[in-house]
């Protein structure tokens, strides 16, 4: 083992471990934080919030975060499986025996990938199945039958196999035909496929697992329109999607890219809300297009990305990087799917202690969103909307500053509802 190998396993299980203490610490002071207030609703919700549904947020939340620490501890130790233990080497290994190689390089590379791939899948099923099957269903949010939870899987892993095989092997082929640059290749085809996939999920991808319909609501399709009209917004169709066939929980989101972009209720989000509630949160989702958050995320994707395919194109050419990581290169064969695969383990590692500056951004887009909903519709309007929507997702207006901070992409209920109670009152053009 040379000195630079030596050194990045010392780095790499330092981090590791550093990680690990980290978000331990971070879950156990939720634990703490929300159990400590479980038995009294806080003073600014105690008109509209019951104790029964601030306790059930409470015991969902606490339930959530255990299983998450057992969850984090099994992730950790097949990281280490993976790495240092040696199992994505053995698993190289066995596919080198095979001949497949000399077939064809680029076939072992992809068998490699999807053997990755398929392994990890399975070692995660129990956790899926165990939050959708018990902990979804003690707290009443899953909707989905073990066979529908089954064709979904046939379904996603098909997916992955139509879609995501050919775009890897492209960039594989990249990597061992494009020379010292591949990595600039390979960095314009990743942001192609994304973009692409923004335009083909809403009408391809979507509507394999879901029902999409076009909203049916005379008026409130009338009062939707009108509040796009107002902001200058234009979509392709709205859209309710069949959401309670597998969670209670609601929403709605934009989809789609460019004039493919369209508008989708979720219908449990229509039978929890009232049309003036639905049009005030849907002004909140056009404040994410007004302030240009979207397209500020996809350039923000575009430099990271970008980064990390440069960084990758160094990594992919040290021998100490495979060495460090538990895996004996290739001497006779391309490393390509080797370096993408530890790539991909090692980078979350690093990338989380970065997480909080991403968080922060996150609601801090929030908070503009909720301005312009505020400005554009009644306030009041989207204040009861999110109180409803936080108690019939079971969110915790309680939770620990500091998890808030690392974890939370919306801000808590309570700064959200603040920030709405400082906002003037929306103007006179906008419906009541």
């Amino acid at each position: 083992m040379t000195d630079y190998s030596l050194v990045f396993t010392l780095v790499f299980s330092a981090v590791l471990v550093l990680g690990l203490l980290v978000k331990f610490y971070l879950s156990t002071r939720q634990i703490r934080h929300v159990a400590r207030h479980r038995d009294a609703v806080p003073s600014a919700f105690a008109a509209t919030i019951t104790l029964d549904a601030h306790q059930k947020a409470a015991d969902y939340t606490i339930t959530k975060a255990r299983f998450g620490m057992l969850e984090l501890s099994f992730g950790t130790a097949v990281l280490l499986g993976w790495t240092l233990l040696g199992g994505l080497d053995a698993l190289n290994q066995l596919l080198a025996g095979t001949g497949l190689g000399e077939w064809s390089p680029l076939a072992q590379q992809l068998a490699l990938v999807a053997g990755f791939g398929l392994v990890s899948g399975a070692l995660d099923l129990p956790f899926t199945l165990y939050s959708t099957f018990k902990i979804e269903e003690r707290f009443g949010f899953n909707k989905m039958t073990a066979k529908l939870w089954f064709a979904d899987l046939l379904k996603s892993t098909a997916v992955g196999i139509v879609v995501g095989l050919p775009i890897i092997a492209l960039i594989l082929w990249l990597m061992g035909s494009a020379g010292s640059l591949w990595w600039l290749w390979a960095w314009a085809v990743w942001m192609g496929f994304n973009l692409l996939i923004l335009v083909l999920y809403p009408t391809v991808i979507a509507p394999l697992f879901n029902k999409f319909q076009p909203l049916e609501d005379e008026g409130l399709k009338a009062r939707v329109t009108a509040l796009m009209q107002r902001c200058g917004f234009a979509a392709k169709g709205l859209f309710v999607m069949d959401g309670s066939k597998r969670s209670a929980h609601a929403n709605a989101y934009f989809t789609g890219f460019g004039a493919a972009k369209r508008v989708v209720f979720y219908d449990t989000l229509l039978k929890q809300l009232s049309p003036a509630e639905v049009d005030a949160v849907l002004a909140h989702e056009l404040g994410h297009f007004k302030h240009k958050h979207i397209i500020k995320r996809i350039f923000m994707l575009f430099a990271l990305s970008l980064a990390g395919f440069a960084l990758l194109g160094w990594l992919s050419s040290q021998i100490w990087f495979y060495t460090a990581l538990g895996v004996l290169p290739n001497m006779s064969a391309p490393n390509d799917a080797l370096a993408l695969l530890l790539f991909m383990l090692v980078v979350p590692l690093f990338s989380f202690f970065i997480s909080p500056l991403f968080a922060q951004l996150s609601r801090q887009h929030e908070f503009e969103a909720d301005a312009y909903a505020a400005q554009q519709t009644d306030g009041r309007d989207l204040s009861s909307a999110l109180l409803k929507l936080y108690k019939d997702n079971a969110s915790t207006l309680t939770p620990d500053p500091i998890f808030v901070k690392f974890y939370y992409s919306h801000p808590p209920a309570s700064e959200r509802l603040a920030r709405m109670s400082a906002i003037q009152p929306s103007p006179a053009g906008a419906p009541a």
